[in-house]
C-alpha cells in the first residue's frame, strides 16, 4: 500500500520531485532519550520499520499497536546530492501531529507546532555532496494533554463512546522538491461571481525580482486569458476577466460556467516565471471554480440562488489507515457513494482533510465544511493553538471551491465555559472575526450544535428523535424542528442555542447534526443513537426521521451523522469497509427532498 500521488494539487510545480512515502525506520522514545543518544544521526539497533504516511497505531503501517507512546522516530536515505547553484531544495510535510523536530545529516533544520497543518523547510543548507543524506524525524504527540487539539482522537488512551484511536506522528504525505531560487512562493485566487472575474494575489521569492510573471487561464481546454506582468515585488495582484460579454458563461440562465455540485467546473491557470532574459524559472499549475458563497432571507446562497445544504457528517477514518486514506481513490470514492446517496457535500468532522480529498470534492462537486480538531480543556495555551491551527488552515486551503463554511467550535469542546464566561465568549467571536479578516468570501460558523456566540449559520444539533416505539419523543423532535420561533424555545433544550448575551440576528439555521441510527447486523454491541434491526427496518427509520426535516418550515439544511461506521460506532450509512447499509437508491430517495431541488430553482421555491 503506497501514497504516490502528487500531494499538491492546487500548487503542482513543473520541475523534480520525489514521494518520500514508503518504508522508515521507526522507533519509540518513551523514556526521551533520543536527542540525548543523538538519535538524529542512527536510530538504536532495536528500531523498526514503519510505511510512511500511516501512524504506527494503524495496520497500514505495519506495526499496527494502539498502545500510547508519546515520542516516536522516523529515519531515512535521501536520495539528493547538494542543488547547483540558483537552486534550493524544500522539503514537505502534509502533517505531523503534533510536534515535529527535522534533522537532515544531524542537523537540525525545523521544529513545528500543529497537527494538522502543512509545513516546508529549506533542507539546502544541510545537504552534502554525497549522493546519499539521512533524514530524521522527532514527534511528539502527548496523550494525555487537554491542551492539545484533538478533535475525535481519545485523550484516555483507549478509544470509546464517540472518541477514536490516536494518530501520533507523520499522518500525511512527505516529499521533496528542488526549485530555482526565483519562483513562485504562493497564490490566492479569490472569484468575483458578481463582477465575473478572477482576483491573483501572488507571492514572489527575491530573487524572482526584476524578472516577469506570465498568467495562462483555459476552460475546458479552451484559453480564455493570458497576462504578463512584470515582476517589481514579492507580491503582485491582477483580476482577470473570465466572461468577456458572454452571457451563457455566467450564472443568469443555467450554470453556465460557474461551480456547483451538478456542475463543478473548473478553471486551470498556470503561472510561468521568466528571468529577465526570459528564461523560464519556475511554472506551476493550478485551478479554481468561479462561485459565490452569501446568505440572505434566512437562506443560504450559492452563485445567488437558494442552495439547500444536504450534507453528511464525515469523520475521515479508515480501518487500515486511521486518520489516513488508504489510497487517493479512496477519497474519490468515498465523495462517490457520498452523492450516489443523495448527499450533495459534507460537514468534515474534526479534521483539516488531506488536500487530496479537497481535490476530488473540487473536481466532483461536493459541498465541504472544514472544521479544526477541537482543544477539549480552554486555556491559554489552546487559545494560542487554535488561533495558530485557523490561521493555518485557512491560507493552505483557501483557494478550493468546495468549501463555503468555516467552522471553529464544535459542541462548546475547549470553550466548555462560553454559555456565561465572556473570557470564553471573547475567544470565541475573536476566533469568528479572525476567520473573516482572513477569508471573507465564505460564510463562518462559530460553535455548531449550541451556545452560539457570533456566526453566519446557526447549527443546531438534535438526536432526540427516539426510535418508531417512542411516537411521543417523535413527535417532540418534529415539532420542535417545525418552525424558527420553537427551535429557539430553550424551554425543553439541554443546552441553550446562544451563550449568555447573544440571540438571534436572522441566520440561516441548519439541523448540522441529527439522526446517527445505529445498523449493523453482525454485531450487537456497536453505538448508535438509536437502532434499527434490519434493512426494511432502517430504511423505514430513516424515513420517519427524514419526514420531520422535511416538514420543517425554517429548516435550511441538514448534516446526517453519519457517513461511515467508525471503530465503535455503527451509525454509518455505508459500514466501515464502505458498503452501503440499503441501496443507495433507496437512501438518495430519502436524503433528496422533493421541494428542494436544484440550486436554478427560483428562490421563491424555498420561501415559506
Amino acid at each position: 500500500m503506497a501514497r504516490t500521488e502528487y500531494p499538491r494539487p492546487q500548487f503542482v510545480r513543473d520541475g523534480d520531485w520525489q514521494s518520500l512515502n514508503g518504508t522508515w525506520q521507526f522507533s519509540f522514545d518513551d523514556d526521551d532519550r533520543g536527542r540525548g543518544a543523538h538519535w538524529e544521526n542512527g536510530l538504536p539497533n532495536n528500531h523498526t520499520q514503519i510505511n510512511v504516511p500511516f501512524v504506527y497505531q494503524a495496520p497500514a503501517s505495519g506495526i499496527d499497536d494502539q498502545t500510547v507512546h508519546d515520542i516516536v522516530w522516523y529515519q531515512r536515505d535521501l536520495a539528493i546530492t547538494a542543488p547547483q547553484a540558483g537552486q534550493r531544495a524544500l522539503l514537505h510535510f502534509g502533517a505531523v501531529d503534533y510536534f515535529a523536530d527535522v534533522f537532515v545529516n544531524g542537523q537540525l533544520v525545523g521544529h513545528h507546532e500543529g497537527g494538522d497543518s502543512s509545513f516546508t523547510f529549506d533542507i539546502t543548507d544541510a545537504l552534502t555532496a554525497d549522493a546519499q543524506q539521512v533524514l530524521t524525524v522527532r514527534a511528539e504527540d502527548r496523550t494525555y494533554d487537554e491542551t492539545l487539539p484533538r478533535g475525535k482522537q481519545s485523550w484516555t488512551g483507549h478509544a470509546e463512546a464517540i472518541w477514536y484511536t490516536n494518530s501520533t506522528g507523520i499522518w500525511q504525505p512527505v516529499w521533496l522538491e528542488v526549485v530555482n531560487a526565483a519562483r513562485l512562493e504562493s497564490v490566492r485566487l479569490t472569484p468575483d461571481l458578481d463582477h465575473t472575474s478572477i482576483g491573483i494575489a501572488a507571492e514572489l521569492s527575491d530573487a524572482a525580482i526584476g524578472g516577469s510573471l506570465k498568467i495562462a487561464i483555459s476552460f475546458k481546454g479552451e484559453l480564455v486569458a493570458e497576462d504578463t506582468v512584470r515582476i517589481v515585488a514579492n507580491h503582485t495582484v491582477r483580476s482577470i476577466d473570465l466572461v468577456q460579454q458572454h452571457i451563457f458563461r455566467t450564472s443568469f440562465h443555467n450554470d453556465g460556467w460557474t461551480w456547483t455540485p451538478e456542475n463543478p467546473n473548473l478553471f486551470d491557470i498556470t503561472f510561468t516565471v521568466l528571468a529577465v532574459d526570459g528564461q523560464q524559472t519556475d511554472t506551476v499549475a493550478s485551478y479554481f471554480g468561479l462561485r459565490k458563497v452569501s446568505r440572505e432571507n434566512g437562506m443560504i446562497f450559492l452563485n445567488n440562488r437558494p442552495c439547500y445544504q444536504r450534507l453528511v457528517l464525515d469523520q475521515g477514518y479508515w480501518p487500515e489507515g486511521l486518520l489516513t486514506a488508504p489510497t487517493d481513490e479512496a477519497f474519490k470514492k468515498d465523495i462517490e457513494l457520498a452523492k450516489a446517496a443523495g448527499f450533495n457535500g459534507c460537514r468534515k468532522h474534526q479534521k483539516v482533510e488531506d488536500p487530496r480529498f479537497l481535490y476530488w470534492a473540487d473536481k466532483l462537486g461536493y459541498l465541504v465544511w472544514e472544521e479544526i480538531a477541537s482543544v477539549p480543556y480552554f486555556s491559554e495555551n489552546s487559545v494560542d493553538r487554535v488561533i495558530d491551527a485557523w490561521q493555518d488552515t485557512v491560507r493552505r486551503d483557501y483557494n478550493h471551491p468546495s468549501i463555503i463554511m468555516w467552522v471553529p467550535f464544535n459542541e462548546s469542546w475547549g470553550v466548555d465555559r462560553i454559555h456565561y464566561d465572556t473570557q470564553v465568549q471573547h475567544f470565541s467571536t475573536a476566533v469568528y472575526h479572525l476567520v473573516h479578516a482572513l477569508d471573507d468570501t465564505r460564510l463562518v460558523m462559530t460553535n455548531d450544535g449550541w451556545e452560539t456566540t457570533d456566526g453566519d449559520v446557526i447549527g443546531i444539533h438534535n438526536y432526540s428523535h427516539g426510535d418508531s416505539a417512542e411516537s411521543a419523543a417523535y413527535h417532540h423532535f418534529k415539532d420542535t424542528l417545525s418552525t424558527t420561533e420553537k427551535i429557539l424555545d430553550q424551554s425543553s433544550a439541554n443546552w441553550a442555542n446562544f451563550a449568555n448575551g447573544y440571540t438571534y440576528q436572522g441566520q440561516p439555521i441548519v439541523l448540522s447534526e441529527f439522526g446517527g441510527i445505529g445498523f449493523d447486523a453482525s454485531r450487537k454491541d456497536g453505538w448508535g443513537y438509536t437502532r434499527a434491526t434490519s434493512v426494511d427496518n432502517y430504511l423505514s427509520e430513516l424515513t420517519r426521521v427524514l419526514d420531520a426535516l422535511q416538514a420543517s418550515e425554517c429548516l435550511w439544511g441538514y448534516c446526517y451523522t453519519q457517513l461511515t461506521d467508525v471503530m465503535q460506532e455503527v451509525n454509518g450509512v455505508l459500514t466501515k469497509d464502505r458498503e452501503p447499509k440499503a441501496p443507495l437508491e433507496e437512501l438518495h430517495k430519502r436524503f433528496v427532498f422533493p421541494r428542494f431541488g436544484r440550486l436554478n430553482d427560483t428562490a421563491a421555491d424555498y420561501r415559506h
